[in-house]
């Protein structure tokens, strides 16, 4: 049995609903990361789907508004968990570590949005608990950060023209530096699969 594990987090509708979409980081982050579960699945690594949830708030990630899914072309196959969290890391509010001590698993790979957010943190507190954690930067996505003074009634167009707003560019480079070699192996999404399923979708 594989002892190795594969998290997508926060591919949801969600993000696609925001103006700033449009500038995200990563345009073929969802093919890449069908390519990351595609491999997995042949490996027989487990798949395991993680959803953020805001309830009772009114915005995108309340259930109740319906974007809290999975974005249009990924699809879980039989047998492989969805989780809901309410924190920014994948375990604190879920059952995942249960779900990984029960399957063996000892590695983990990570990918999903966003890079410096979610993703960035379940890496970080999976290496506190003794995984090994891959990173696959590119199968992450971002967007820029606006500077915490910045109103955040603030447009897509004030956050972009603000000369103290972060870049993708450099949103991915900091988050690589804080991981490498202290709590993940940063990987590509080539290297993962061995570029087996370069063109596994269209």
């Amino acid at each position: 049995m594989s002892r190795a594990a594969l998290v997508v987090i926060d591919v949801q509708e969600s993000f696609r609903q925001r103006p700033i979409w449009a500038y995200g980081s990563n345009p073929d982050m969802i093919r890449q990361v069908d390519r990351l579960v595609a491999a997995a699945r042949q490996r027989g690594d487990l798949v395991v789907w993680v959803l953020h949830s805001e309830p009772g708030t009114g915005g995108l990630f309340d259930p109740a508004r319906g974007y809290v899914r999975l974005i249009d072309g990924l699809v879980p196959a039989e047998g492989e968990p969805t989780l809901v969290k309410t924190a920014h890391n994948a375990f604190t509010t879920t059952n995942l570590q249960q779900l990984l001590t029960q399957a063996g698993i000892t590695d983990i790979t990570v990918c999903g949005i966003r890079t410096e957010q979610c993703v960035e943190t379940t890496t970080r507190v999976g290496a506190d608990l003794g995984y090994r954690m891959t990173f696959v930067t590119d199968a992450t996505l971002t967007f820029p950060i606006p500077h915490r003074d910045l109103p955040e009634t603030a447009t897509v167009a004030e956050i972009l023209a603000d000369p103290r707003t972060l870049t993708n560019e450099e949103i991915v480079t900091r988050t690589e530096y804080a991981l490498a070699g202290r709590f993940a192996t940063i990987r590509t999404v080539d290297e993962v699969t061995g570029a087996t399923f370069a063109g596994s979708r269209g």
